[in-house]
This record gives C-alpha cells, structure tokens and sequence, in this order.
C-alpha cells in the first residue's frame, strides 16, 4: 500500500473534502454509488458548456464531434471489458436496465412455457424481478442456488439445476450486500457444457479489477456507471454478438430503425438496434473519462491496494467484540456486512453519520438473503480505492462509540 498514489488520487475527488457535522467525511456508501474525479465532471461540464448536439442525426459540426466522442466512448468500454467487438456494447440507463433488455428481449426469443431460468439466493433484487415477470409472462419456472452459512454459493448443487429446460442463467459476480466473489467462470463452463447462455452482473465487480468477457466466455455482462466513478443514468451491457443478432428490439424509437413505413419497419444494425431515441450521450462520454481515468491509474494497482485494504478492514472489524461478519469469505472486495450484539443497524447508522461516516443499513435490496440468515438487514461499509487505513480506523473507533453508547 505505501507506493500506491493515495493522496494524490483523493485529490481527484472533491467530495472527499467534505466535512460532516464538523468533520471530515468518511465515505464507506461505494457499493451504493462512487464519488467522480474531476476528470469526469470536467468532462461533463465541458459536452455542456461547448459542444451539446444530439448525436447520429445531422451534419452540423457539433453534432459530429459529440457522436465521434460517444462512439470513442464505446470503444473505451470495448477496450475496458475485452469485448471483440463494439458492436456488443450497448449503452443503457444502467445494470437495472440491462437486464430488463435481456430479459425481454432474450426472454421473447428464447423462453417457453415450462422452460427455466436460474438465479442465485444472493442476487440484488435487479437480477430478481426482472426474470420473475419473464417467468410470470412465459409461465416458465425460476429457480434458485443456494447459498451457505458464509454467504458462498453452493456449487454443488449447480449440476442437479441445470436441466434440460434451463434456457439462463444469471448471476452476480460479486455480491453487493457481502462483496463474496462468485466462482462465475466455473459457473459460466457448467452451463456451456449444456449450451446454456449466462448473464453475468458485474455492477459491483467493474469497478475492482480486470473484466474480460471473452475470456470469461459470459454472453451477457452488465453494470452501471456510477458504480465505477461515473455518472448516474447511464450503463452497458456487453452480448455476444450471436445472441445480439438474434434477439428483437427492446424498444421501438428513433436510431434503431433502417426504415419505417406502415406496411412494416425494418431494423438498425447492431448496436445501434437497441439504442431507441435520444441516448444519454453525455453520460456515456463521461462513463468513458471514468474508465479513462481508472485506466491511468491501473487496474493492478487497484487490485493490489484494495486487497490490502480489505485484509487490514477485515482484521480491524473481526477483533471487535460482540459483531457478527455476514460473507466472511476468503474470496471478497472490501464491502462489510454485519451486525452488532443488540444494537438495531439503524441506531448504529445514525450514529456514525453523526461522527461523519457514510455507510448504509437495511436489507441493500437483497431481501431474500436477508431471509436466508433469518436477519431483517444489515450495516454495510463499502470500500474502494481512495479510501485508507486510517479512515479505518476511524471506522472502528466508531463503532466502539456506538457500542458505548448502547451497550
């Protein structure tokens, strides 16, 4: 940890100056939404101010350099995630909404009557209810991989889901109310083996390491950008080419036509088919200064530094008395999820934002992993790269004052 630029990186940030109740702000809310660098607000400052023009749609001198800089944008998220080609990036409103185009779209396509779809019991509640409705529309069937006592799936209970019918699966790779890292490329060879496809969620692994699809071999991958020191409103999801092709439009608009008339319309290539209206383009341009950003920094060094922080959390939060760790995996990124011995996680919250620590508490739309522990929600601390050991250690000295003030 000591080569690593971390004063110099804060100083990308502004919020991180921010004071809280008179002192300086601790922000472990990460697994929730980033903070942004100057390099993306700068950027998104400068579309506004000297260069907004719809993309796509006209001649006009601003509106060619605003489409040459959202397809430079896919091309960085290209390049950001190994994905063949651009023509697999699609840009949508976030990981929530990727989904939901998978599922619709591939669902129309792909899914029948009695077919199945496989979830695991860890899953955001966007990889959830989405696939329910899909199940609802098509009466086909979701199931459900469990997990154990430490928050891991169950793999082997992977084999005996997998049937004939199971036409998805979808999975996080790593779970945003424990930050457990799911085994997804073993996951992803199972389900190839039986020419199942697999949707992997990457909304909380982006942001913490190398992503390579291909290698990986997932056919789809989602996350949201501000997940990833970018903005809000905007997302991607990568497909394999084949299953792009073949899915319909998810919806109808502007940019994704070739030719309408009334006697029929015909469709826009890839991806082109799945971008209906007027884009977040702003949006896409800085999520591209986001990865631009994390790119310069370095993806190694970020895991090397955020693996060192978790183990020094992680040791700082097993010593204290009466906490109760939930996902205390040896495969995890640095997001904590646990409770204290009769203290109710909202009373905690509060307290530490009294003394300028941002974590969050409740179920962080994981309800039925909150039911798998028999718990009602949890206090969450979630950690990145600009964050320290001292912040830490702040941390839990207060946690100790909330545990003071309750014991």
């Amino acid at each position: 940890m000591n080569d690593f630029p971390i004063d110099t990186i804060r100083e990308d940030f502004p919020l991180l100056k921010a004071q809280v109740n008179k002192t300086r702000l601790v922000y472990f809310d990460n697994a929730a939404t980033t903070q942004k660098p100057v390099q993306v607000i700068d950027t998104i400052d400068n579309l506004y101010r000297n260069q907004n023009s719809s993309i796509h749609r006209s001649v006009n001198y601003l509106s060619g350099k605003m489409t040459e800089a959202y397809e430079g944008a896919r091309e960085t998220v290209r390049r950001f995630v190994h994905a063949n080609n651009s023509r697999e990036i699609i840009f949508t409103a976030g990981a929530t909404a990727s989904i939901n185009l998978v599922a619709t779209s591939f669902g129309e396509a792909f899914i029948e009557e009695g077919d199945e779809v496989l979830v695991s019991a860890m899953e955001h509640h966007s990889n959830i209810v989405p696939w329910q409705l899909l199940c609802d529309r098509k009466k086909a069937r979701l199931k459900v991989l469990p997990v154990n006592d430490i928050g891991e799936l169950q793999m082997d209970q992977l084999p005996i889901l997998l049937t004939e019918r199971t036409r998805l699966i979808a999975v996080t790779q790593v779970s945003n109310a424990m930050g457990v890292i799911n085994p997804v490329n073993e996951i992803i060879r199972q389900a190839h083996e039986k020419n199942i496809p697999v949707l992997i969620d990457g909304a909380q692994s982006i942001q913490h390491g190398q992503i390579n699809v291909q290698e990986m071999d997932c056919d789809f991958y989602v996350f949201s950008g501000h997940k990833v020191y970018g903005p809000t409103g905007i997302g991607v999801l990568y497909g394999k080419e084949k299953w792009l092709e073949a899915m319909p439009p998810y919806q109808g608009g502007g940019d994704m036509i070739d030719r309408v008339s009334f006697s029929g319309t015909s469709f826009n290539v890839l991806p082109f088919k799945f971008e209906a209206g007027t884009t977040n383009y702003v949006g896409a341009i800085a999520l591209g200064a986001a990865l631009e950003y994390i790119e310069h920094i370095g993806l190694d060094h970020i895991d090397a530094y955020e693996i060192a922080l978790n183990d020094y959390a992680g040791n700082a939060l097993r010593s204290i008395p009466g906490i109760r760790i939930f996902g205390d995996s040896k495969m995890k990124h640095p997001i904590f999820s646990f409770l204290l011995e009769n203290i109710h996680p909202y009373d905690a919250g509060m307290v530490l934002d009294k003394l300028g620590i941002a974590i969050r508490t409740g179920t962080h739309c994981a309800m039925p992993l909150m039911e798998h522990f028999g718990i009602d929600g949890t206090i969450r601390a979630s950690m990145c790269f600009y964050n320290t050991k001292e912040e830490v250690d702040r941390f839990v000295e207060g946690i100790n004052t909330v545990q003071e003030m309750f014991g």
